[in-house]
């Protein structure tokens, strides 16, 4: 699929992505407190979110970095999430935050979270989603934060990609498919 930045329509603005992120910020501290979490990034799409989410988290935490991916190249999930970079330090006995950029079939968010809890006995897994596309989801997985519910359009824009271009768009604009 080859976009032009001029074929995307706005659909989330710079400015409500990051009231959002603020909003989901404040559940989070207030839900931690002061515990220690480790963050952990599922790269590529998630990182502008979580490099914004964590400037407003305000326990100590330390930020972990996995690969994952069901997209490839295509605009819809593969079915099969592959791994490309999964090592992670020690997490038992710790809280642990997964931010995504968008839980949409449910499948990376399954997996991730399904690989940490049976490789480690953590204090607590939570799982964190700037999107969350609920019509899509084809195994049984909710997150427990997200900033914004949206509908069936394929996004680019603030970490979500198109081909791998787009990710540094500072809003959330669509593609009519």
């Amino acid at each position: 699929m080859n976009i032009k930045l001029e074929d995307l329509k706005p659909y989330l603005s710079e400015q409500l992505i990051q009231e959002k992120i603020k909003e989901v910020a404040e559940k989070i501290n207030n839900d931690f407190g002061n515990e220690h979490i480790y963050v952990i990034c599922v790269l590529k799409g998630a990182v502008m979110f979580a490099t914004s989410l964590v400037k407003h988290l305000k326990m100590p935490l330390q930020m972990e970095f996995v690969r994952l991916s069901s997209y490839g190249n295509s605009t819809s999930s593969s079915g099969k999430v592959n791994s490309v970079d999964i090592s992670l330090p020690n997490l038992n006995g710790e809280n642990v935050l997964i931010v995504e950029d968008i839980i949409d079939t449910g499948l990376t968010a399954k997996f991730l979270t399904d690989f940490i809890n049976s490789n480690f006995k953590t204090k607590s897994t939570k799982f964190c989603s700037l999107l969350d596309k609920r019509c899509c989801r084809k195994v049984d997985i909710e997150p427990d934060y997200y900033c914004i519910e949206v509908d069936n359009k394929f996004l680019v824009g603030f970490g979500l990609d198109c081909e791998g271009y787009y990710r540094n768009i500072p809003y959330i604009g669509y593609v009519e498919m």
